[in-house]
């Protein structure tokens, strides 16, 4: 069973920077996408920063581009976001996705994935 773990949300004010973990396991497939797909009160959900695990095939979405890092860390199964310079249009929950893959061409659609974390909060405040 795949199971995601968010961890490192907060509050931090605007020009500040956050990095979210993503804690991974369970993958029964050799090749898996994982996503940072946030969602704000009244909006859609956004996929901000995609990879196909093993490759070097970061994606991001216009919005996030230039201001996040996403990096995986096999030794520890982990997928994490920097993200600097953060603006207050940041804020939103932050959720980390998961799919079997076969390349990154889906990994910025948020329909693609099956298997999400429970979220953890970015609060920027201006």
């Amino acid at each position: 069973q795949v199971q995601l773990v968010e961890s490192g949300g907060g509050s931090v004010q605007a020009g500040g920077s956050l990095r979210l973990s993503c804690a991974y396991s369970g993958f029964t497939l050799p090749s898996n996408c994982v996503a940072w797909v946030r969602q704000a009160p009244g909006k859609e959900r956004e996929v901000v920063a995609g990879i196909h695990l093993g490759t070097p095939s970061p994606r991001y979405s216009d919005s996030l581009k230039g201001r996040a890092t996403i990096s995986q860390d096999a030794t520890k199964n982990t997928v994490s976001l920097q993200m600097n310079n953060l603006e207050p249009e940041d804020t939103a929950m932050y959720y980390c996705a998961a799919a079997a893959c076969t390349g990154p061409t889906a990994v910025m659609v948020a329909a693609f994935y099956i298997y999400w974390g429970q979220g953890t909060q970015v609060t920027v405040s201006s």
